[in-house]
């Protein structure tokens, strides 16, 4: 799935769509990849002159790629993080870095989903966590 198909059921959208592919093995363990550009409002001001993603960004990215594990609820709801639970940051990620992300659910109670992920650049592990959504049904207009 390349970010075309992502946007059918994925809510978000530039600039802060990130994730350029993603899959789910037989396993139901997600795959997503998200290059970074270097052109990212969030680098701008994350450091001048030695730009690096913020942490919380690596947990978006996370998240996002997770999502594809749960495509068949996301109909009529918005995903909205519930949690971030043993999160660990083992390396920068910088611009011209492609991060790998796998997540597979862990727990289920109702619409709320409870993942175990981990983003990898060049194989070397740049965060990992326990991240928990909720799955909020959209507002009639």
């Amino acid at each position: 799935m390349v970010r075309k198909d992502i946007m059918e059921f994925l809510p978000h959208r530039e600039p802060m769509l990130l994730v350029d592919q993603m899959e789910v093995d037989e396993n139901k363990v997600a795959h997503s990849r998200y290059t970074v550009t270097g052109e990212e409002f969030f680098l701008k001001g994350h450091f001048p002159g030695y730009p690096v993603v913020p942490g919380v960004i690596l947990c978006e990215i996370m998240g996002q790629c997770c999502s594809l594990l749960v495509k068949e609820h996301l109909v009529g709801r918005t995903p909205f993080y519930a949690g971030l639970d043993k999160v660990r940051f083992k390396r920068q990620v910088r611009p011209g870095d492609t991060i790998e992300v796998t997540g597979y659910i862990t727990k289920q109670k109702a619409m709320v989903f409870f993942v175990k992920a981990e983003a990898r650049v060049h194989g070397e592990i740049c965060a990992q966590g326990l991240l928990s959504f909720a799955l909020v049904q959209k507002p009639s207009d």
